[in-house]
């Protein structure tokens, strides 16, 4: 099965390419696609671990002349606007992203051989691009839905090789022992905010102290902010002080899964906000600690003799709000219950690789799924589904995703058929080797 619905190129790295040889391969409309272009994005798509076929060159022409047509007739289209604060923010977030990987701005700098300004620079032709992109194609898709039946019929028409494979997935249960941070350091945390609370309102700058103190590494890096987020993409403690809060208005210290925070107000539109905020994470005392692995190991010995069940055991000692669902650990990427081996944190893949269904695993300090809080924690295999091919009984939703994507890509063929003809299109003779060559010159 070749379900290939447009996928956006997220250009991370930078022009690398000779431009003393450079050369413009298509003009689609307004837009023009360069050499230099397709090697970056084929250099890039190979050093991410993609195995190169004999037709990937000719299938990133095809995506990039897609994308300058999606490109060309999103600038055509006066009911496509590009927000200027979503592009910086987008920039923002891909240098950040740079920093992280690399440790400093300065390494950065070092790393491509060039200013951090000359990047932002080269960053905003790349993401205004993709925002275009996104935002026709997403208007051209947008009224796609599917039927069960169609699922069905989609099903039914694969060939065997192309059933998709449904890798091993688990469900886990778990109690969680989480150390307890005492009431002097609590308020040490909270003196701390609390006077660079006073000293912005004396005139600091927020963004300076977000800088040095934040330990929220990627907002830090933008002065702690982050940018647009809508109502429920924050956890509920922050969200609901952060829309509280008018425009340069500072909130009190507030508690969340992730530590203590500050939030400053940037800019509200409708049920959007745009804030900054300095993050401290607690640090927890040895002494703390070994309370808390006291207390799991304690609880993992009863559960060996019998002397608790599990479910009695999560009831009474788990301090995660996972207790109230059955102690089940909900996957943070897609809201299920079932994670893949991949998809399990590190730091207890291992042991979960070996377990049977009903095992509990021996305590672990580990993170939560979401990458929040360090604790203790006991897992427990609750069910286990093998490797198989896709039916319709067990992978409805799975299913449904590619038939849904499958339909997608077809109204987007149609879409570019429909529209090629009154398109001023361009090739190179260069591109004749690749058999996208003649729907593009039709």
């Amino acid at each position: 099965m070749k379900l290939f619905f447009l996928n956006i190129i997220l250009l991370i790295s930078f022009s690398s390419y000779s431009q003393s040889i450079d050369k413009i391969q298509a003009i689609i409309g307004s837009e023009i696609l360069l050499t230099s272009d397709i090697e970056n994005q084929y250099n890039q798509i190979l050093s991410q671990g993609v195995i190169e076929t004999e037709n990937i060159r000719c299938d990133i022409i095809d995506e990039l002349l897609l994308q300058n047509f999606l490109v060309h007739h999103a600038k055509i289209d006066s009911t496509i606007e590009i927000n200027q604060d979503e592009i910086d923010s987008e920039i923002n977030n891909r240098i950040s992203y740079f920093e992280k990987q690399l440790g400093s701005l300065a390494k950065v700098e070092s790393f491509f051989n060039r200013s951090i300004e000359s990047m932002e620079e080269e960053l905003l032709y790349i993401v205004k691009d993709q925002f275009y992109t996104q935002k026709k194609q997403s208007k051209i898709i947008s009224d796609v839905k599917i039927t069960p039946n169609e699922v069905k019929e989609f099903y039914n028409q694969l060939e065997s090789e192309d059933i998709p494979l449904v890798p091993t997935k688990l469900e886990l249960s778990q109690i969680v022992i989480s150390p307890v941070l005492s009431e002097e350091k609590q308020q040490s945390i909270k003196d701390k905010l609390n006077n660079f609370r006073k000293r912005i309102y004396n005139g600091e700058d927020f963004k300076v102290l977000a800088t040095l103190y934040s330990d929220d590494i990627v907002s830090a890096n933008n002065g702690g902010e982050l940018g647009f987020m809508k109502r429920g993409e924050l956890v509920p403690e922050f969200e609901r002080a952060a829309f509280k809060l008018k425009k340069d208005e500072i909130s009190e210290v507030v508690e969340s899964k992730f530590g203590f925070h500050i939030i400053q107000m940037i800019e509200r539109r409708g049920e959007q906000i745009n804030v900054r905020h300095i993050l401290i994470k607690p640090k927890y005392s040895s002494l703390s600690l070994k309370n808390a692995s006291d207390k799991i190991n304690s609880i993992k010995a009863d559960l060996d003799s019998s002397k608790i069940s599990f479910d009695e055991a999560l009831q009474r000692f788990s301090d995660d709000e996972s207790k109230n669902n059955g102690g089940i650990i909900l996957n943070p990427k897609n809201g299920t219950s079932f994670f893949t081996f991949d998809e399990i944190d590190p730091s207890i893949r291992y042991t979960v690789e070996k377990m049977k269904i009903g095992d509990i695993s021996d305590p672990s300090l580990s993170k939560s799924q979401d990458g929040t809080q360090a604790a203790y924690r006991l897992i427990k295999l609750n069910n286990k589904i093998d490797e198989h091919k896709a039916n319709v009984v067990d992978d409805f939703d799975l299913l449904k995703e590619y038939a849904l994507a499958n339909k997608k890509q077809k109204v987007l063929e149609k879409w570019v058929t429909d529209n090629i003809n009154d398109t001023y299109i361009n090739l190179s003779k260069d591109l004749s080797v690749c058999s996208c060559y003649n729907k593009w010159t039709k």
